[in-house]
């Protein structure tokens, strides 16, 4: 697909931030009474009690409804480590489709054996109502976008690029907090080096928009760049950084960090498309705990 020029098209893009898992969801228009794309949601989770809550969704909820916007996608750039996916919910509250990148399903096949899933759970990725290849495009009225497969930190992972803005998920942070970890079962430092530079070969003013922030004491969230940032100032892997160089550094990184601390029911939640397991003969949805799995 040839790549719309950054100049004639710059969306309008909202960003709302939830402090707990440090995600930002981002909602791309034209304006006012347009369609719009809602991106990378999220659905509140306390681990402690195993309550779920709308808090967060209802945000966007809200600022849909505020801009008389038409939902016309969710999107998920990749099944989360660090959320649980609110696009269930949004679809009912608000209508559109639920899509994800197609490799999602090489993601559903790993984590089905991981969780020991049931059977009629089928890594086919028919749980999301579409699924994208890369260079696929798809439609907010006049503003028309384009699929990127980024592969890296996870297999499935794609950017969605709308005129001069690009939604890159994990794959980059701000230029001061650097890249993705590649320590998730089928990511790979090297696939993700090739996936940033992909990235940073779109033309220098792109605006590039952050699933997450983890800011420094030195200040407070940010979640806008733009290609020309990135390729000078981040930290990991800014314009003269070999790939060997980041395999090296990101494999040494991530030897360090622990999982997630919403790895276990993220994963078995987004990998339905952000539905709930199916309830047992009580009612009740389980969430299942594997030891010694990861």
């Amino acid at each position: 697909m040839t790549h719309p020029d950054p100049a004639l098209t710059s969306p309008m893009v909202h960003g709302i931030f939830d402090p707990g898992t440090s995600t930002i969801t981002h909602v791309v228009h034209g304006g006012p009474g347009t369609p719009c794309a809602i991106i990378d949601s999220v659905l509140d989770y306390d681990p402690k009690s195993g309550r779920t809550a709308t808090v967060a969704a209802d945000r966007v909820v809200d600022y849909v409804r505020a801009n008389d916007l038409r939902t016309a996608w969710i999107l998920e750039t990749h099944a989360h480590a660090d959320h649980l996916s609110a696009a269930p919910y949004l679809k009912r509250q608000l209508g559109g489709r639920i899509a994800i990148g197609d490799q999602i399903t090489r993601v559903q096949k790993v984590f089905k054996g991981i969780f020991n899933l049931e059977p009629e759970f089928r890594p086919d990725g028919l749980q999301f109502d579409t699924l994208f290849a890369d260079g696929a495009s798809l439609a907010l009225g006049s503003l028309v976008g384009e699929v990127m497969a980024v592969p890296g930190h996870t297999p499935a992972c794609v950017a969605y690029r709308f005129g001069d803005a690009v939604f890159v998920g994990d794959t980059l942070f701000m230029p001061d907090v650097g890249t993705a970890r590649c320590d998730f079962p089928g990511g790979d430092a090297r696939t993700l080096y090739a996936s940033i530079r992909r990235l940073l070969t779109l033309p220098p003013q792109t605006r590039l928009f952050m699933c997450h922030d983890y800011p420094p004491p030195t200040r407070g969230v940010v979640f806008e760049t733009t290609v020309a940032e990135q390729r000078a100032r981040n930290i990991h892997v800014h314009d003269g950084v070999s790939p060997e160089a980041f395999v090296q550094m990101r494999t040494r990184r991530d030897a360090t960090l622990e999982m997630p601390v919403l790895i276990l029911p993220a994963v078995q939640v987004n990998i339905r498309a952000g539905a709930l397991p199916p309830p047992e003969a009580n009612g009740t949805s389980y969430l299942k705990i594997p030891l010694n799995a990861l």
